[in-house]
């Protein structure tokens, strides 16, 4: 069977507001490829519009959303039709049987119950390409609809349909349009074409009019093929992607493209297990480290990179990436594309520091424009991991080592750029608990402060090098030995009171205190000595194990998902459903006792996780859950982006193979860790 055949994209799709199993869409997209596409089940449900519940279908969704709590831009819906024009998705879904449908990175294919038609589609970077078969006594149709905000559709010539749309959920982006273009293979017939209207109408003509904003063609054809593209900068540059990408002989060929794509990609790494299950597992899981971020750069008619530029709505030259949560990602996807596509990993990289060319500011949470979302500036960790395995260098890393010089010093106007709380870090060594999510942001700033120091040290500038390591180990104030947890200050250097340890939120992020106490990564040996000793830290580790999943909704409040998804598994307060938790099982190993670390991660990943729809124990965010399972199959953990070293333990899989070599971490017995450069000889 090919790799691509363990790939089970309803992976994590199971998921709600309330309980996230994932809270995954089931993308059809190329590696790291401009959007996906994702089937809309019941658009009633916003964000959460997939469910493998339903067995409904009101369209096919070209989507960007890179997590529900973000949201999708961009974003577009069509669907085959016979006969009647259903002017809404609502109006006119169908019926289709999930278990005889395909529904793979490479491809899509579905049956249509409704009206009886079959739809197969298979992506390319910007774009997809379609083969649709309609039955004999059925007037085809191919409808496409807006999913909200302005649009404007046209049926520009008799092969041809043309759009935007303006769809954003934060409109943080300038003068945003997603630009598409619908080729036919067949005829339009010109004299049964419809302007639909979200609110029921339907009007013949070719061209939105005021009120009416979606499209309606028809064919004298029963088999039609369709070739689709998409872009940020122009009509013009989605017709130019649209003749690059989609110039395929026939359905056939463009799917051996997309196949070859993710074939190359899931190759990179392969085990061997006799569990079929755990094959599967990791071969969806290693697949969505592909999936984001997205590509947001086009290729012009010269063939230069060119990108839209959301701070100003201008178009720039270059590399652009988005649809990145760093708070998230830099933990494990980074790390792990370190090892296995550097390439990938460099430009991407050089991307985001692109975006800092352009607007000023590295990225904290791009999706198309700035959110803003989470704190800290953890693009520093994914530069500095960058920066000491060789992957950036020179011009690259100097731009971007200015850029995170900046985010250290300077508060953003928008409050979306740089770290939250800067002026008041660096004027009192941490952000006093006036600012919310006070301990974790500033945890953030002194792993942001180490990451600095690293890139200072590989630049040769040793006196910033010497000031920021020194700044990073402005942790030890919020150590509060009496608790043996990490705790908030005032402006005046005083502890809140009342202090409950269970309680979420408030000072803390996503958590309470229990899982902020171990948050830094970069000195673990001298957090190590706050507690007395590295037999008191792994101590305090047991205790956290240990206690009963209980929590207070504190600062927040309300319950959230983080909270429900510890309560409802049995791992103490180590909340591994959320990613401040994700290095406390590998703690174990790091100060030596691998055996430990093993035996959690193994009970972790046996009831946790999975390749069904409810496969992941929280938010899988952008491949960074499905990078800590491809680790725990691997037998390492990158305990410290920054840091070119690995902490080892006994993996899942019983071999691994790294681009096609055999790799084994136990080589060095004895030792808890393996450098970065010991792996890369390993398998070169």
């Amino acid at each position: 069977m090919k790799l691509i055949g363990y790939v089970n994209v309803l992976q994590g799709t199971k998921s709600s507001n309330r309980y996230s199993c994932g809270n995954t869409l089931p993308m059809v997209q190329m590696p790291f490829g401009m959007g996906g596409y994702s089937l809309q089940t019941n658009g009633k449900n916003g964000n959460w519009f997939f469910s493998p519940d339903d067995r409904s279908i009101e369209a096919v969704r070209l989507t960007h959303q890179p997590s529900p709590w973000i949201g999708d831009y961009g974003c577009v819906c069509f669907m085959p039709q016979t006969d009647e024009v259903y002017p809404t998705a609502e109006s006119g879904w169908s019926s289709y049987r999930p278990e005889k449908s395909v529904i793979r990175p490479d491809l899509l294919d579905v049956f249509l119950l409704r009206y009886r038609t079959r739809l197969k589609l298979t992506p390319t970077e910007r774009g997809a390409y379609m083969q649709i078969n309609y039955p004999e006594n059925k007037k085809a149709r191919f409808a496409v609809f807006p999913v909200y905000g302005r649009s404007y559709f046209k049926a520009e010539d008799e092969f041809t349909v043309t759009g935007y749309t303006e769809a954003q959920m934060r409109n943080d982006a300038v003068n945003f349009r997603m630009h598409f273009v619908f080729r036919f293979d067949r005829k339009i017939s010109a004299d049964d074409c419809y302007i639909t209207g979200s609110d029921g109408r339907k009007k013949k003509g070719t061209e939105t009019v005021d009120g009416m904003c979606g499209i309606n063609v028809a064919f004298d054809e029963k088999e039609i093929n369709v070739r689709m593209a998409s872009s940020y900068i122009s009509s013009a540059q989605a017709k130019i992607n649209l003749d690059r990408e989609t110039a395929f002989n026939d359905f056939s060929s463009a799917h051996d493209s997309a196949e070859k794509a993710w074939e190359e990609k899931l190759s990179l790494l392969n085990i061997e297990s006799d569990s079929e299950d755990l094959k599967r597992t990791f071969f969806s899981c290693l697949a969505r480290v592909f999936m984001y971020p997205h590509k947001s750069y086009e290729i012009n008619e010269k063939g230069e990179e060119i990108h839209y530029c959301p701070h100003n709505g201008q178009t720039a030259k270059g590399k652009y990436y988005t649809n990145n949560g760093f708070w998230d990602t830099y933990r494990t996807v980074y790390p792990l594309l370190s090892i296995i596509s550097p390439k990938d990993y460099r430009d991407i990289l050089t991307g985001f520091v692109n975006i800092y060319r352009d607007s000023g500011w590295l990225p904290r949470w791009p999706a198309i424009g700035e959110n803003g979302c989470m704190p800290g500036t953890l693009i520093d960790a994914v530069i500095a991991d960058a920066a000491v395995k060789g992957i950036i260098d020179g011009e690259i890393l100097e731009t971007a080592f200015q850029g995170m010089l900046k985010h250290s010093k300077i508060p953003s106007e928008s409050g979306r750029n740089g770290r939250i709380g800067v002026e008041q870090y660096n004027r009192l060594g941490y952000v006093p608990n006036s600012i919310p999510e006070s301990v974790n942001n500033s945890l953030d700033s002194y792993y942001g402060d180490y990451c600095i120091s690293v890139v200072a040290k590989i630049l040769d500038k040793p006196e910033i090098c010497d000031q920021y390591f020194k700044r990073s180990k402005g942790y030890r104030v919020l150590f509060d030995k009496n608790w043996g947890l990490m705790r908030s200050l005032d402006e005046n250097g005083r502890h809140r009171e009342p202090f409950s340890p269970f309680a979420w939120g408030g000072d803390y992020t996503e958590g309470s205190a229990y899982q902020t106490v171990f948050s830094v990564c970069h000195d673990l040996e001298g957090l190590a000595e706050l507690f007395g000793g590295k037999e008191k830290l792994l101590a305090k580790l047991d205790e956290i194990f240990s206690l009963p999943p209980y929590f207070e909704t504190g600062g927040y409040g309300m319950e959230i998902h983080e909270m429900s998804e510890m309560a409802c598994v049995d791992f103490g307060q180590c909340a591994i459903s959320n990613q401040p938790s994700f290095h406390y099982p590998y703690i174990y190993a790091y100060f030596g006792n691998s055996e430990k670390s093993s035996e959690i991660i193994r009970e972790m990943a046996d009831k946790l996780f999975s390749y069904k729809p409810d496969g992941f124990p929280g938010d899988e965010d952008n491949g960074t859950m499905s990078a800590w399972f491809v680790f725990a199959c691997l037998g390492i953990y990158p305990m410290c982006p920054g840091k070119a070293e690995y902490v080892r333990f006994k993996g899942l899989a019983d071999k691994v193979y790294i681009c096609g070599k055999p790799f084994d971490p136990d080589t060095k017995k004895g030792e808890c860790r393996v450098t970065h450069t010991e792996i890369i000889k390993f398998i070169n």
